[in-house]
């Protein structure tokens, strides 16, 4: 399965995001409100194991605008999972929505800067990462509940809705692709 995803195209790859990040949504919701006990611990599991795989297509398709920041990108969500599958808060403070926040102001960033999906998308993903990253004190959360989780959850999932059902510009992708392609190797060629 994962090579017939490696193998198909980023608009497939961006559609499948959007039904990744609704569907991880939906059961980390259900697991944290319906199910109790180890139900609702099997549905938290499930929710990190989809956004796990979210992670890598994301990734895959922000590459072409900046590897190293699609690159930390990816490596924040998989750490702010990592603390989600521990469920380590340590002193109160949910550092997985910190790491979260920190992936979704990358990827609004990123998503200015892209060619393949609009530019103003990157505004709600980035104010879903402020609105995340207020996690980081137990105090600052509790003066700005309920407006940062809204602006977390909203933000994300406007970028992820247009994912879902839009995707990208294949054309335009496949041009910041080979335009990242030909400035690496112009890098490489210097040296």
């Amino acid at each position: 399965m994962m090579q017939e995803t490696a193998k198909a195209s980023p608009k497939a790859k961006a559609r499948t995001v959007g039904v990744l990040y609704l569907a991880g949504l939906a059961i980390a919701a259900a697991g944290e409100t319906f199910l109790r006990g180890k139900l609702g611990f099997a549905a938290g599991y499930v929710a990190i194991a989809l956004y796990v795989f979210m992670t890598v297509l994301v990734l895959d398709i922000y590459k072409p605008v900046n590897r190293i920041l699609a690159l930390l990108a990816a490596i924040s969500s998989f750490v702010g999972l990592a603390f989600e599958a521990l469920r380590w808060n340590p002193g109160g403070v949910d550092i997985a929505l910190v790491f979260t926040g920190l992936f979704c102001l990358l990827i609004g960033y990123l998503t200015f800067q892209a060619k393949f999906v609009p530019g103003i998308l990157g505004a709600p993903m980035m104010i879903a990462g402020l609105g995340w990253v207020t996690y980081i004190s137990s105090a600052l959360v509790d003066r700005l509940a309920p407006y940062n989780l809204v602006c977390g959850l909203a933000g994300e999932a406007i970028l992820m809705l247009w994912l879902l059902a839009k995707g990208v510009n294949v054309e335009r992708w496949k041009e910041q692709a080979s335009e990242m392609e030909g400035r690496s190797r112009e890098g490489y060629a210097g040296r």
